[in-house]
């Protein structure tokens, strides 16, 4: 049996009939279409498919879309419109490398997003803390860790790290 709910992805009110088994990842890549939110381990283990929901950084592999009912969701595809700016997370990315395949970079970015909502001034150490459940394979993460301070800085108007990339 279908199950009716609402939710608002990326500032759009969706009305949706959902199994009541379905997972939000799915709903999100298969009934929205939006492809950004990734599936890699549905176990909760990778961070792939990292959301904001009512702003706080969730796995959306082991929520199901019933539970979202009424709640907002960002995913990647929201932080930025098409063709406008970068968010500063993003331009940070960009700039300081952080990013290789690409599989790991939303979800990361998503929960950089909460950390920096938080703590707009995060320690090296508190980065690496606060991106511990999302897994990245080619990085190293010391591009990551850079690419968060870079935004960190340029989100209070500070001057801008180094962009130099670091190899390990």
């Amino acid at each position: 049996m279908l199950k009716k709910i609402t939710v608002t992805v990326n500032e759009t009110p969706h009305h949706l009939e959902v199994e009541p088994r379905l997972l939000l990842v799915h709903m999100i890549r298969e009934l929205l279409n939006l492809t950004g939110t990734h599936i890699g381990c549905d176990t909760t283990s990778c961070g792939a498919c990292t959301i904001l929901l009512n702003g706080k950084s969730v796995k959306s592999c082991t929520i199901l879309a019933v539970q979202a009912n009424g709640k907002s969701i960002t995913t990647i595809e929201g932080l930025a419109p098409e063709g406008g700016p970068l968010t500063p997370l993003q331009e940070g990315f960009k700039e300081n490398h952080g990013l290789h395949c690409g599989f790991c970079t939303p979800g990361m970015i998503l929960r950089a997003t909460e950390l920096l909502a938080r703590n707009n001034n995060p320690t090296e150490e508190e980065i690496r803390w606060g991106i511990s459940g999302n897994l990245c394979r080619c990085t190293g993460y010391n591009n990551i860790v850079k690419a968060i301070l870079y935004a960190s800085a340029k989100m209070r108007g500070e001057a801008l790290p180094s962009t130099e990339p670091e190899f390990v």
